[in-house]
């Protein structure tokens, strides 16, 4: 989806002096629809993926849905008794990665399933370590952006960024953004006449959180990431 940006934001990427365009963005849209079935996450995802491109940054959406993921919290499931295990593939494009957004839509005031495996195997790598000793995912950004048409924006922000947190990513001010329509039967963010894209709280919150992830990318990038002293798990006995 193409969003049409107000002049708020049209006047931040046009004013921005800062050079983000060694960084790059990987968002997990956790939608139980696979491509390329019309997915209302990705629609509100779009916005911020939108934003950091114009900025420079290099921006990429995947569905994990459409991947064969096996479930488990060991890097390689082959080795557990799965068949097949795409989650390796997956998870080089997350390493290579500057910043992670999760999203996912709102099913009986929780996170997908979707979303859910994909924080149980992120886990799975948490325990490997970067070259400076320090778990795996320091030194990157993470956010999540929530949608559905019943409650749970911020309880679904709350244990994602959490989980987040927990393996090593750095979270940044204002790091969730979100879209609800009226709670119960009603339209979903992409519908029309929802309102969703035209919300200003959500375009609002959607674009802080943005800005906040590539001012903290940036931050811990120009700096080596985290400073290694403290948190070496190499020289933990």
């Amino acid at each position: 989806m193409k969003h049409t940006l107000n002049s708020i934001q049209k006047q931040w990427i046009e004013e921005n002096e800062t050079d983000f365009s060694d960084l790059k963005a990987l968002f997990l849209n956790c939608t139980l629809k696979k491509s390329p079935e019309v997915s209302n996450t990705a629609g509100l995802m779009s916005l911020s993926q939108q934003i950091m491109k114009a900025c420079g940054v290099a921006a990429k959406m995947i569905r994990p849905v459409d991947y064969d993921i096996a479930s488990g919290v060991y890097p390689d499931m082959t080795e557990h008794g799965w068949d097949k295990d795409e989650w390796p593939d997956l998870q080089k494009e997350i390493l290579d990665a500057n910043i992670l957004v999760i999203g996912t839509p709102i099913w009986l005031g929780e996170k997908s399933s979707v979303a859910n495996m994909v924080i149980e195997r992120l886990y799975s790598f948490s325990g490997k370590q970067n070259k400076k000793g320090q778990y795996i995912y320091y030194g990157r950004a993470g956010g999540c952006i929530i949608t559905g048409n019943e409650d749970g924006v911020k309880h679904c922000s709350m244990s994602i960024l959490y989980g987040l947190q927990h393996i090593g990513y750095t979270i940044p001010p204002q790091a969730d953004a979100g879209w609800i329509g009226e709670v119960g039967p009603g339209p979903s963010y992409l519908d029309e006449n929802s309102g969703g894209p035209e919300n200003d709280f959500t375009n609002r919150n959607t674009t802080f959180m943005t800005w906040n992830l590539m001012h903290t990318a940036r931050m811990l990038k120009d700096s080596g990431g985290l400073p290694a002293h403290g948190n070496q798990r190499s020289l933990w006995p």
